[in-house]
């Protein structure tokens, strides 16, 4: 089983810069979208057909929003954490035969800190959430979760240490819910690759540079190990100041 996961950072701009093509070429089982920024119907959604697609819109139009497009119907859905009480559409449950799929835009704690407090009382709530998931079946989260988790995991960790996405607190949080029973997978299968990136600046010359972060993972329930295939982040595609990060996984 392929899955892809993507910060689009606006799908209807990246559909304009090479996303329906990257749709159609990846083929893949479970796609997985954050920051889709639309409202319902104001997507062609023939291109994605026969995908059966889910959408957790944000009530601020133009604003965050998550996605799954998945081959197989799933046994049930579930939108948010705590359902109709989350309004910025992070959160998206696919619960399939052997497993959960959970799409996930984690919120940012902002340039200057305004929201790590906030951030950290989330982290909690969702990684209860997840705990709980794990408890009946193997659980896949994927998405942007915001943080750089180790500094192999930034161009330059010095200069970034305390700044938003690369706080101690965040990324304890991360270290806290790894520790909980999961796996990031790609540095699970790569611990010691350099310049693996996900997100950069759309500052002029940084991408071409690869000073880059990276916040998009595939985590996983650790009793899932035995099954992965790959994990690939695939940074020559365009169309968004992120790239999508793959996860091939016997299941």
């Amino acid at each position: 089983m392929k899955l892809v996961s993507w910060n689009v950072n606006g799908l209807r701009a990246c559909v304009n810069k090479g996303f329906n093509d990257y749709f159609r070429e990846v083929d893949a089982d479970l796609i997985c979208l954050q920051e889709t920024k639309l409202q319902e119907g104001q997507i062609d959604l023939e291109p994605y057909k026969p995908y059966h697609s889910y959408w957790n819109y944000a009530v601020k139009k133009g604003y965050s929003g998550t996605a799954v497009f998945s081959k197989q119907e799933p046994l049930s859905v579930r939108y948010g954490i705590e359902e109709d009480s989350e309004p910025e559409g992070r959160v998206l449950t696919l619960e399939f035969d052997s497993f959960y799929l959970v799409n996930v835009y984690t919120p940012n704690a902002k340039r200057d800190l305004s929201r790590l407090e906030y951030r950290m009382e989330w982290e909690d709530r969702f990684r209860t959430y997840l705990q709980e998931l794990d408890a009946k079946k193997p659980v896949i989260v994927c998405g942007d979760l915001n943080v750089a988790h180790q500094e192999i995991d930034i161009k330059n960790a010095r200069s970034n240490r305390g700044n938003s996405g690369f706080t101690d607190e965040e990324r304890d949080k991360m270290t806290i819910l790894l520790g909980s029973g999961f796996l990031d997978s790609f540095r699970h299968k790569y611990p010691d690759r350099i310049d693996a990136y996900s997100w950069w600046s759309l500052m002029p010359k940084i991408r071409e540079r690869n000073v880059g972060w990276r916040i998009d993972y595939f985590l996983l329930s650790a009793r899932l190990e035995p099954q992965i295939i790959e994990a690939s982040i695939d940074a020559h595609i365009y169309g968004s100041d992120h790239c999508p990060v793959v996860l091939e996984i016997e299941l």
